[in-house]
């Protein structure tokens, strides 16, 4: 059985898509079109994930954590399929705005926010006064206020409780993000007397698992206990503390929900089960307990996005040496940066297509390193991986790169980005072209430009 585009196989609609799921005769025929690298992003997929999402989290507000995947037609796609924008810059803001997003759902959570940034958001806001500005830091308050902001407002707090795939994406803990759980409330009821403090937020990490379960609940359960602090009055210690100042609101707080975040993980081994999505829920609800007019909100990027799409890439070069095969791909870390800045597991299959060569299932396997063109040993998708053996000419598909794939490319090595195809129902249509090498220099010539206009000069 295959979906209506002809990608998916064996189940419509599995649980979690793995590279074996993508048709083979499809891809090749994609990259014979339009090139490579590619990226595919399957939009039907993503609507699936959306759905199965929203099941698991009824009652929740959802939003999508728009930094696993800007493209506008995934961002199209999942503002149909009725979730939120969850932005961590103001250009983001714009994407999901251009996107069709309407101010009540979108929500901007920075980090240290650039004050370019902050002067974009807050312009943006006196259109749109239902979007939602999320507080790091009492800084970012005061910034906001200097800017005349007194709109909706949600706290990030650092619950002391961190998860995920790898430390550099564990952020529960890190000190970089959010108001420290014990002076949250303090921080909260302060902010009040200045903004509209509608929520609190706190995020674990990102691509939590059935093994990081517990300290999802520990985060959650925390978030709980300070929101029911917050919608009760001020203890008599907090309110004395703050007596002579007033500088704190002691009345319950009128908070809407609770984000508790995403970093819903997938599994990229094939060995991996894939995350019971129900159980996640269901103990997300246990541990927040009751919160009568408080709503429970999560953020899931990677969940949404990140098995509906695939990179592909042709083999160049297939050196022989003493210790490994290397296989040379036209696709690197400028493309895929995961595997080089997180070690990274990524599938890989070899689709074929090499003249003459056999069908990659008349091939022996063998044991490749498979390395990209730029000039870093880090360069490399992969070591030691067996697959049938790789000729010149061939096409590589690396799986599950749909989240923080073209989210993390760049023009390193003066290397022009991919292009990227969109599927849905049935049709491909190319969403991003592929940079040209005149892309690489153009705001440096539109920079010349502006300083010729500005000194009455000329090209």
């Amino acid at each position: 059985m295959t979906d209506v585009d002809g990608v998916a196989s064996a189940e419509a609609n599995p649980v979690t898509r793995r590279l074996t799921d993508w048709d083979r005769a499809r891809l090749t025929a994609l990259a014979n079109t339009y090139g490579t690298p590619l990226y595919v992003q399957d939009l039907d997929r993503v609507r699936q994930n959306c759905a199965r999402m929203r099941s698991a989290f009824p009652d929740a507000d959802v939003r999508y954590a728009v930094k696993a995947h800007t493209g506008r037609a995934v961002l199209e796609t999942v503002r149909e399929a009725g979730l939120d924008a969850e932005c961590a810059s103001a250009g983001e803001v714009d994407r999901a705005l251009t996107a069709g997003f309407t101010g009540e759902r979108v929500h901007y959570t920075a980090v240290n926010p650039p004050a370019r940034d902050l002067d974009r958001v807050v312009d943006i806001a006196a259109e749109a006064p239902a979007m939602t500005i999320t507080l790091g830091a009492v800084d970012t308050l005061d910034r906001l206020t200097e800017r005349g902001y007194d709109g909706r407002a949600c706290l990030r707090v650092n619950p002391g409780v961190g998860a995920g795939h790898h430390a550099k994406v564990r952020t529960g803990a890190a000190p970089k993000f959010g108001i420290p759980y014990d002076r949250a409330e303090r921080v909260a009821r302060e902010a009040a007397t200045r903004v509209d403090v509608v929520g609190i937020h706190a995020h674990a990490g990102s691509g939590i698992d059935a093994d990081d379960l517990e300290d999802h609940r520990s985060l959650v359960s925390r978030m709980g206990s300070l929101a029911r602090s917050l919608t009760a009055p001020a203890t008599d210690e907090l309110a004395a503390d703050s007596a002579d100042d007033g500088q704190i609101v002691t009345d319950p707080l009128a908070l809407e929900y609770v984000d508790v975040g995403g970093g819903f993980g997938v599994p990229y081994r094939a060995d991996e089960p894939p995350l019971d999505l129900d159980a996640v829920a269901e103990a997300t609800r246990d541990a927040l307990g009751v919160l009568p007019g408080v709503d429970l909100a999560v953020e899931p990027g990677r969940y949404v996005v990140a098995d509906a799409g695939v990179l592909l890439t042709r083999v160049n070069t297939v050196k022989p040496t003493a210790s490994e095969v290397v296989v040379g791909v036209d696709a690197g870390m400028t493309d895929l940066l995961r595997p080089a800045m997180y070690d990274a597991y990524h599938p890989i299959r070899l689709l074929g297509g090499a003249t003459a060569a056999p069908a990659p299932a008349d091939r022996e396997s063998t044991s490749v390193t498979v390395a990209g063109p730029i000039c870093e040993t880090g360069d490399v998708f992969c070591r030691d991986r067996r697959i049938e053996r790789p000729v010149r000419g061939d096409l590589l598909a690396v799986g599950i790169t749909g989240a923080y794939g073209y989210e993390m490319a760049s023009q390193y090595n003066s290397r022009p980005r991919s292009a990227e195809v969109a599927l849905a129902g049935g049709d491909a249509r190319l969403v991003r072209r592929r940079e040209r090498h005149a892309d690489l220099t153009r705001v440096e010539r539109d920079a010349t430009a502006d300083a010729d206009d500005e000194t009455g000069g000329s090209r």
